[in-house]
């Protein structure tokens, strides 16, 4: 499996997707010729993770991995989508907005839309929760993902199972739990 996922505490729930798997894991001290590389010859049958931040333009990156406000570089954009394109429906990108880049770069497999990892982004779309919630029921929804890709479901019924997972039905869960689609 190659997973690129930079280093930032406010993503290190997603770790859990790939935790004790044999992965090859990038990050922002990774360059993006060498991320073409790595994509490049990646076998196309093997599942590729893209998680972290991210925007329509691709999946970010920023050298504060504490969590500091300035993104530095998108570490997956428009010119990495040839190499996804060749996995098939075997990609899976977990950041905000994901979705919309898939649909742009014709990319196909598991994408989430807008999820709700910070404070700030639940007072921006009037989530109502608190930190504590945040991070539980964050922490609940990748180990929720990692079960259904571990149960080996197709991508293709993650969206359905992942909606009728949430059992906690809070503004944010109900938010959360519907951001992933199948494209």
């Amino acid at each position: 499996m190659l997973v690129v996922h930079p280093i930032d505490a406010t993503t290190d729930m997603l770790c859990l997707l790939y935790e004790g798997v044999q992965a090859c894991r990038l990050t922002q001290h990774h360059s993006k010729a060498e991320i073409k590389h790595a994509l490049h010859h990646a076998l196309p049958a093997e599942r590729i993770l893209l998680l972290g931040h991210g925007n329509d333009k691709g999946l970010l990156s920023r050298t504060d991995a504490n969590g500091g406000a300035d993104y530095d570089r998108l570490i997956i954009s428009h010119s990495h989508s040839y190499y996804l394109r060749r996995h098939g429906h075997n990609v899976v990108g977990i950041w905000c907005h994901a979705d919309l880049f898939a649909k742009a770069e014709g990319l196909h497999g598991l994408f989430s839309g807008m999820i709700i990892t910070e404070m700030s982004e639940a007072e921006e779309y009037g989530i109502p929760t608190t930190p504590e919630e945040l991070a539980h029921e964050n922490l609940k929804l990748a180990q929720r993902l990692r079960a259904l890709l571990d149960e080996g479901l197709p991508l293709a019924m993650i969206p359905q199972r992942m909606a009728s997972a949430d059992d906690a039905h809070t503004p944010l869960t109900t938010f959360n739990y519907a951001r992933f689609y199948y494209l």
